[in-house]
């Protein structure tokens, strides 16, 4: 799957709440009331992100996970990584 170019990277991403581009990767950050929600929300993307093949780079930070998504194999961002986003978004 080939790496998106900035004009189709800026039109996925307007259609998502709260992701950010950050150089060739999209983040988000998810805010839970505890590490244990953090932790739980963690939890409900591994499934859905090996039913993908596609993984996030994810980071706990007590009541916080920041997901990045970023196709390394393209050296940027593509088509899933805006899916497996729009996937996320349902879980939280």
């Amino acid at each position: 799957m080939a790496a998106l170019g900035e004009d189709e990277v800026k039109e996925r991403l307007s259609g998502l709440d709260g992701w950010e581009q950050k150089g060739d990767a999209i983040e988000k950050q998810f805010q839970f009331e505890d590490f244990s929600g953090s932790v739980d929300f963690v939890n409900t993307i591994t499934p859905v992100a090996n039913e993908m093949d596609h993984h996030p780079d994810l980071a706990i930070s007590w009541n916080t996970v920041t997901v990045t998504l970023s196709t390394h194999s393209e050296g940027g961002l593509t088509e899933n990584d805006f899916e497996l986003a729009q996937k996320i978004d349902g879980l939280g």
